[in-house]
């Protein structure tokens, strides 16, 4: 369910189409205190991610095994490194670490999962996620922010560890649906042999759109309207409950499943895109284009846009 409390009459409600980032949401840290706490930011999940037991099971193993330890193979581990690019992922490994602890003598978990061994993430709000596990890893790479810049992090940092063509393999912990850019890069056949790190992908979870979107997102921005809220605005992060969230605003024909000309939803609800990718989806398959596309794919992105139209818009 997601969270509708605004802390204030007066604010103006901002809802991100979005699961909150845990242990703390940047997005909700900036806009709660931008203009003297003018937004009021609501979060309205659209994704509904399912961990997949036997990937689970199979990571579980690798630990209790020693892969990452070396304890089983002469001291060189199977695995030298982790790799997470989403939160969910990383609480897939906390469920597991958690699940260790909890069965066995903590020592063992560490001696599992060493001191030395790199926990490779791409930015701020996975560090912080995976730094709340508690554990002896150092976890690196979160001022790259992007699959890209952290590929070429990890070739430099993880190649100073391990020298060679034998170097261990790295976990990449994800999702069905991901980029392939990091193994892509890893493994690229025009690095030098010796520079090649083999990168072993396990699925973890799924992700499909929540089934109570919709509805959760209709009784929000309609119990704003009710209560006489001047403007309303929506923050769409991906393609995903884009066309449910277009139907419950008013705004797609029936029969067409295209934008309405009448645009019949009242124009006291604005729609911003976190990026050109989702605000072009929605123009290519709906017709509809969004009022606002962050300039930059961030909390600070956001406002500016915001702002910006709201200066032209009088």
């Amino acid at each position: 369910m997601a969270n509708t409390t605004l802390g204030g009459a007066s604010k103006v409600p901002l809802l991100l189409l979005k699961t909150k980032s845990a242990p703390t949401d940047a997005y909700e840290e900036y806009f709660t205190s931008l203009d003297n706490g003018k937004y009021g930011p609501v979060f309205v999940p659209v994704l509904e991610h399912r961990f997949k037991q036997d990937a689970l099971s199979q990571v579980r193993q690798h630990i209790e095994n020693g892969d990452f330890a070396g304890t089983h193979s002469g001291g060189r581990p199977k695995f030298g490194a982790m790799v997470f690019t989403s939160q969910r992922a990383v609480e897939a490994f906390a469920r597991i670490v958690e699940d260790l602890k909890e069965s066995k003598d903590r020592r063992f978990v560490e001696d599992w999962l060493p001191n030395h061994m790199p926990l490779y993430v791409v930015g701020p709000a996975t560090a912080r996620r995976l730094n709340s596990v508690d554990l002896h890893c150092p976890v690196v790479g979160e001022e790259t922010g992007n699959g890209q810049a952290l590929a070429g992090f990890i070739l430099d940092h993880y190649n100073k560890l391990y020298e060679g063509n034998d170097k261990p393999h790295i976990m990449f912990l994800v999702g069905e649906k991901r980029r392939d850019v990091i193994p892509r890069t890893l493994q690229a056949l025009g690095l030098p042999p010796e520079q090649r790190i083999v990168v072993q992908e396990l699925e973890i979870y799924e992700t499909g759109e929540m089934q109570s979107f919709k509805s959760n997102f209709t009784s929000i921005w309609q119990e704003h309207a009710i209560n006489g809220k001047a403007r309303q605005w929506v923050v769409v992060f991906s393609p995903t409950g884009c066309q449910a969230m277009l139907q419950s605003l008013g705004l797609l024909d029936s029969k067409t499943g295209r934008a309405s000309a009448s645009r019949a939803s009242p124009r006291d609800i604005s729609v911003v895109t976190i990026g050109p990718t989702t605000r072009d989806y929605l123009i290519e398959e709906f017709g509809f284009t969004p009022e606002v596309c962050a300039p930059k794919p961030s909390a600070e992105g956001i406002a500016e846009g915001i702002q910006s139209f709201l200066s032209h818009s009088g």
